[in-house]
């Protein structure tokens, strides 16, 4: 089994525990906020990640950390099982995966849009607005710029994406006088 289906598997039998509990929105804040205290913290991603280290070594650490922390009891439980199973180190993975599973619960997608300069403030929230129009779900929507595109939008959700740049428009001008059109 590949390594994005471990992680899958761990990732819906958490948010199914979170759901039960009523917590699965909270679960996944503390999931993430532990998968990037590691990231962030190298040295000790690599002691509880590596298996040179004793298991029992590895788990004086966890728990070290998560004494300091105000992380609920039932995160602990799955980063100790992470551990027992030698999955720790799919944590990030594991933690994205939550995250797309929890947007699904709640009915959200997220949507990727890239602009040439910035968005005025009336605009972005007009853009959420008809694409949560557009899709008939909430929309959690991250903008970068993009200087290469020279003007308009491209909008990215899921599989679709809607390229208005006028880098696409000058392309598809270029193609249609190679086709003679």
């Amino acid at each position: 089994m590949t390594r994005s289906k471990v992680s899958k598997r761990y990732a819906k039998a958490l948010l199914s525990l979170g759901m039960e509990e009523g917590r699965y929105q909270e679960y996944g804040k503390e999931l993430r906020a532990f998968a990037d205290f590691c990231e962030s913290h190298g040295e000790l991603n690599q002691a509880i990640s590596n298996p040179a280290f004793t298991l029992e070594d590895r788990k004086e650490i966890l728990k070290a950390v998560l004494a300091r922390s105000a992380t609920s009891e039932t995160i602990r439980n799955f980063l100790n099982l992470l551990l027992d199973k030698n999955r720790i180190s799919a944590l990030g993975e594991i933690s994205a995966l939550y995250e797309q599973l929890t947007d699904e619960v709640s009915n959200i997608v997220r949507a990727e849009v890239v602009v040439s300069r910035p968005l005025a403030g009336e605009a972005e929230g007009r853009l959420g607005k008809a694409l949560e129009q557009m899709t008939s779900k909430k929309i959690k929507m991250s903008v970068r710029q993009d200087k290469s595109i020279v003007g308009g939008i491209i909008v990215k959700i899921g599989d679709l994406v809607v390229d208005g740049s006028v880098k696409a428009q000058v392309q598809g001008i270029k193609e249609s006088l190679k086709r003679g059109e």
